[in-house]
Formats: structure tokens, sequence, C-alpha cells
């Protein structure tokens, strides 16, 4: 039995609600962004990229959000339904925002920035309107990401789909996904932050997204402490990640388990959240032990780190098995494991 149970007569194994954007990645990398000039052009968007993880994956999954009107709203669009996503409740903007554009900048394998263009933008504009019952009725598990909280009138639509959540036992997970854009100041952050994670089965976030979310309820606390805490609100499982130092799962027995990252060539140093996030989830979707999932997580971040793109490497459960069997072959059963 898993920390959490999820009802398996659900028709979809998950609905993420919040960003959709385009990634612009450079091809002629190891560089500043101002002397790049060829760039390769992916569907982004943490909740996107988790999405299409999962459905790589093999998992059902549905999704919630606004995308602009426009040859880019249709680029994502079309590759989400090549992925096997539904995409039934994506809404098109009626007043010309536009996606979000992200230019990344790879100037070593460990060094990477972002260059974000935020203003008028499609995902913010998810409306309660936008938000069906009946949907959310009929998935397993809804993603929150945090960024659908920064500003109305999507932090309502995310409030309102939380609700329908709740009443209807669905399992939801809370992505923290913290960027600065948007947001007007700390206390905004820390109040929407806590309010969703103190309705949350699940949640995922770095010590630095865990000290944001806490900011007015006790600043400073340890790893052990914020867990505590939230599992005292009801959180089955949460998970505080420390990049290249790795990432520890707390679970309501008051037991943790950690991993490390796996050993890789790194391309890039972004990326790997989305891909530990999605083949996590899916390893708790299956019923694995916590072990298993974080190790399953683990391997999906290190192929997406040595990898160019985000959305378009997810791995499949196949790619991610032999992945780990390879690294264990090279360096040993316990290569991951603390």
């Amino acid at each position: 039995m898993g920390f959490v149970d999820f009802d398996e007569s659900r028709e979809f194994d998950m609905i993420p609600l919040g960003r959709v954007a385009v990634d612009f990645n450079p091809v002629d990398y190891y560089k500043p962004l101002s002397e790049s000039t060829t760039f390769k052009k992916y569907l982004g968007g943490s909740p996107a990229n988790i999405a299409v993880g999962l459905a790589r994956l093999g998992k059902k999954v549905g999704f919630i959000a606004r995308v602009s009107d426009d040859q880019m709203g249709d680029f994502v669009t079309n590759f989400f339904q090549k992925e096997g996503i539904d995409v039934s409740h994506i809404t098109r903007c009626t007043n010309g925002e536009k996606l979000g554009l992200t230019f990344t900048e790879i100037l070593s394998e460990t060094e990477s920035s972002i260059l974000m263009y935020r203003d008028r933008i499609a995902d913010l504009q998810l409306s309660v309107d936008d938000i069906d019952e009946e949907y959310i009725k009929r998935t397993k598990a809804l993603l929150i990401s945090g960024t659908a909280l920064a500003q109305s009138p999507s932090r309502e639509a995310a409030l309102k789909a939380l609700a329908f959540a709740k009443r209807n036992g669905v399992k939801v997970i809370f992505d923290i996904d913290y960027r600065p854009y948007n947001w007007k100041n700390a206390d905004e952050i820390a109040i929407y932050y806590s309010t969703v994670a103190g309705q949350s089965d699940i949640i995922l976030g770095s010590r630095e997204e865990f000290d944001l979310t806490e900011a007015l309820i006790e600043p400073g606390r340890t790893d052990e402490q914020t867990a505590a805490y939230w599992h005292k609100m009801g959180a089955k499982i949460v998970v505080i990640k420390h990049g290249k130092e790795g990432s520890t799962a707390y679970t309501d027995d008051g037991r943790d388990y950690s991993i490390r990252p796996f050993p890789v060539k790194l391309l890039k140093s972004f990326g790997g959240g989305d891909g530990y996030a999605s083949a996590f989830l899916y390893g708790l979707l299956e019923g694995w032990d916590i072990m298993d999932a974080l190790e399953f997580g683990s391997a999906s971040a290190a192929m997406l780190v040595a990898s160019h793109a985000c959305s378009q490497d997810m791995p499949s459960a196949e790619a991610v098995k032999e992945f780990i069997a390879k690294e264990k072959a090279e360096y040993g059963d316990m290569v991951a494991r603390v």
C-alpha cells in the first residue's frame, strides 16, 4: 500500500494546471546568450513538461490552461495532442495575450540562465470560468504549479480547481515551481504558496522554495521541521530538493528517504526538475516503494540535464529502466541511493 491512495476508477492519472510556454534553447551553446544565433524551439513550462513526461511514461494525462490564439498556441496544443494529452480544457485567449517565451543561456555544463518574456501572458489569463468540476472529477490527481498563483485571474482559477479536487477526493500535488516573474512581493508569494501547500497531499520544492512558502509562518526551518509542519497540515509526502546534493522525501509516518543524482555528463543545468517530478509521480501512481520512485525520478532528471531539450527529450519508462541498469552496472547498485 502506498502513502497516497489514488482512486483507480478515475479516467485520468493526472491533470496538471498552469504554465504552458515556448522554450528556445541555443544550438550554439557554451557562450553568452548575446552571442548565440541559432535556437531550437520546444514546448516549455514546468507543468507542461511534467504532463509530457507522464504521457511518455504511459500515463493518461489531461491539462487545464490558457494559451495564445495564434501559431504558437497551435504549436503547443498540437504537441500535446501528438503526445496523447487531452486538450479539451486548454482554452484560447481572446484579448491578444501571448505565450511566454523562454530563451535559455547555456554557458557551461553547470551554469545556465533564463531570459523570460512574461508581459500580458496567456497562462495567467486562466479564469474561474475555465475550471470544470466534472473534468476534475475524472482524474486521480490534480497538479498545481506555483506560477499559476502569481497573478489574477489565474490564482483564483487555481484555488477553484483546488476546492473542486478536495470536494471530490482528487489528490492534490503542489509543485512549488518558484519563478520571480509576475510576483509583486514576498508576502504575496508566502500567502498563496502556503494556502495551496496546506491543502496538498504531495508537495515538491527546493529548500529555497519552502523558505518562500514558510516566510510568514516560521522562517529558518530545517528540512525536518518543514516536513513535520506540512505533515501536520495533511500532506502525505513532502519532497525537499537540494540540487546536486540530492533530495529527500519525508513521509507522514515520520520516515525519510534520500537519493543522490546519478553521475552523468551534463549538457545543461536546467530541465532535470521536471523530469524528476514526472518520473517520481509515475512511480507513486504505479504504487511503488518510495525509494524506487525516487530512484526513477533521479534517473529521469539525469537524462534530462544530459540532453538539449526538456519536453522533447522526456524518456519512456523503458528508457529510464535501461539507464538505471547501465548506471548500476558501471557504478554499483547503490550509485544513487544514500
